[in-house]
């Protein structure tokens, strides 16, 4: 006889079901991480004596869909998307590293360049990565946790409070680990002030979209996600 499937395996390969929103998401998420990292090199002067890199237009919107996929989906399909994000970000510059190793002809004179807009260093790229972990996951916990706390109430506090935890750990990490000893410490702190203002912002302005995003995928997967017993171990 055929092997029956068990309840228990009905209901993990059930959990392991991807929708088509919520594939949506996690690419947009994914393409979104992928290009912040890919333009953090270009200084943005927004105002006179502020100085912010330009990945700060694209990488708070990550926090975003950070938000959604844990108010909607749950912190266990937030978990498994900020790994997948961390996993791309690492094959990209891994394949920037070894493009840029390849041998060139002589008749190549934009070596310098691409090397400089597509290359990193050692320092940099773990301050990127750790930075991310730390602020993405802060978030998703953050938020599953004051989910449950006020039995699904006051989005916009959940979301704004959690951003302001996980934007902290992720600026002050990436700043520091990266820069720390090559520049004045008052520098070194108005840039971790200056680009973590601007992100908690910048998600506050953005609490309206955050909102319609969060009811229209509730209504279309017809779920809304408690995290009432769940690990928040990060693997």
């Amino acid at each position: 006889m055929p092997n029956e499937t068990s309840p228990k395996q009905k209901t993990r390969l059930r959990d392991l079901t991807l929708s088509a929103p919520f594939l949506i998401i996690c690419v947009l998420y994914v393409t979104f991480l992928i290009l912040s990292n890919l333009i953090a090199g270009k200084m943005w002067a927004p105002l006179d004596g502020v100085t912010l890199p330009a990945a700060v237009m694209l990488f708070p919107v990550t926090y975003i869909f950070g938000d959604i996929f844990t108010e909607v989906y749950g912190y266990q399909r937030a978990r498994l998307v900020i790994w997948l994000g961390f996993g791309m970000c690492f094959l990209a510059v891994m394949v920037y590293l070894i493009t840029i190793a390849l041998p060139y002809p002589g008749f190549w004179q934009n070596q310098e360049a691409f090397a400089t807009v597509l290359g990193t260093t050692p320092r940099v790229l773990a301050a990127s990565l750790i930075g991310y972990l730390f602020g993405e996951f802060s978030n998703s916990m953050i938020l599953s946790r004051m989910k449950v706390a006020t039995q699904g109430k006051h989005l916009w506090m959940r979301t704004i409070l959690s951003t302001v935890v996980g934007e902290a750990f992720d600026s002050v990490i990436f700043i520091s680990v990266s820069f720390y000893g090559t520049m004045d410490t008052a520098v070194l702190m108005q840039m971790v002030v200056n680009q973590y203002l601007f992100k908690v912002i910048f998600e506050a302005v953005f609490t309206p979209v955050t909102y319609l995003v969060v009811g229209k995928l509730k209504e279309l997967e017809g779920t809304d996600q408690f995290d009432t017993d769940v690990s928040y171990s990060i693997i």
